[in-house]
């Protein structure tokens, strides 16, 4: 699982060189992704995380002596980080959707 978060904190209005060109299927949700595809490919990236520590512990329980206890433990510990963050990100999107539909008009 990889995460990569780049912040950018000057304003594409003071670089102007840098902002991006929007078309009109980009500010629809086009074929690109943009925003919703970064959040599937982030949550299909958990789910696969957990998939893998399940089917890891699977294993140490029926006794594979193929799988270690250290390997299964490092992918459970990798599954819950990732689906910590996940929740810090849906909880920060309501949280922003709340403040949003609270402003005045």
């Amino acid at each position: 699982m990889e995460l990569r978060l780049s912040p950018t904190t000057m304003p594409t209005t003071v670089r102007p060189t840098l902002a991006p060109r929007l078309s009109s299927s980009q500010v629809t949700g086009g074929a690109d992704g943009g925003f919703s595809g970064a959040l599937k490919s982030a949550l299909s990236s958990v789910s696969a995380a957990q998939n893998d520590a399940t089917r890891l512990q699977r294993e140490v329980q029926m006794e594979n002596p193929k799988v270690s206890l250290e390997e299964t433990m490092v992918a459970i510990q990798k599954a819950q980080i990732g689906f910590q963050a996940t929740l810090h990100v849906r909880n920060r999107m309501v949280q922003a959707y709340t403040d949003i539909m609270n402003m005045q008009v």
